[in-house]
């Protein structure tokens, strides 16, 4: 049997999630410059069985919304170049890529896309090609090597196993930058909240108003 393509490889990681979902090119509110492939809306207009919801939760394609937090901070990355022009940047936590691909097309030396799910890597790959841009892929943050500027990460602190990386990110790079809508009041002594983003999740599942602002957090040295 051929190898699948990256697109059908991604199309069947999703049917084992959702068996008549598809993945369709999407465009992003507030971010036009940039394109991703993503669930088609379509597919989440409908009641779902208990077996398709029990998937959802046990695996969940994170890969294949635009998250509110990411979309933000891609914003922000996009309307204030000069903070990534020339760094070597990590997206910690990548999902679909849409961190590390803002980073690139806004001038970072290096951009690497860390996810431990093989499927994130496989989208943020994909989103990469579609939009013409270089990235790096990572499956092991602390299999990253030399100097990074810029540590980011957006949605990941819904897992409080993720909360641990906040002290050794200070240690690692230069700089570290936070983006989260479920965090209002991050409470750490290394960090300090800079600004209050709007962004939404895409495809759109409806959150609430105040899930639509997002906290951006930076390493506390960098923000003095």
């Amino acid at each position: 049997m051929p190898a699948l393509g990256p697109i059908d490889a991604l199309q069947q990681a999703l049917h084992r999630i959702l068996p008549d979902a598809q993945l369709a090119v999407s465009a992003l509110p507030q971010l036009p410059e940039l394109r991703l492939w993503l669930l088609d809306p379509v597919n989440l207009d409908r009641a779902f069985a208990s077996e398709e919801t029990q998937r959802l939760l046990e695996q969940p394609p994170y890969w294949g919304f635009c998250w509110g937090s990411g979309l933000a901070l891609a914003r922000w990355i996009l309307d204030h170049p000069e903070q990534v022009r020339g760094k070597r940047v990590l997206d910690f936590g990548a999902g679909s890529g849409i961190v590390a691909l803002a980073c690139s097309a806004a001038g970072a030396r290096q951009s690497i896309a860390c996810d431990l799910d093989h499927p994130a890597r496989l989208a943020s790959a994909m989103n990469a090609q579609l939009n013409g841009l270089g990235i790096e892929l990572a499956d092991d943050y602390f299999a990253v090597t030399d100097e990074l500027d810029l540590i980011f990460a957006a949605d990941v602190l819904y897992d409080r196993d993720n909360h641990g990386f906040l002290d050794h990110f200070l240690g690692r790079a230069n700089e570290v930058l936070i983006a989260d809508s479920r965090v209002r009041d991050l409470q750490h002594p290394g960090y300090r909240r800079v600004a209050t983003l709007s962004g939404q999740t895409w495809p759109d599942l409806g959150e609430p108003e105040l899930f639509r602002q997002v906290s951006l957090y930076r390493s506390a040295a960098a923000a003095i």
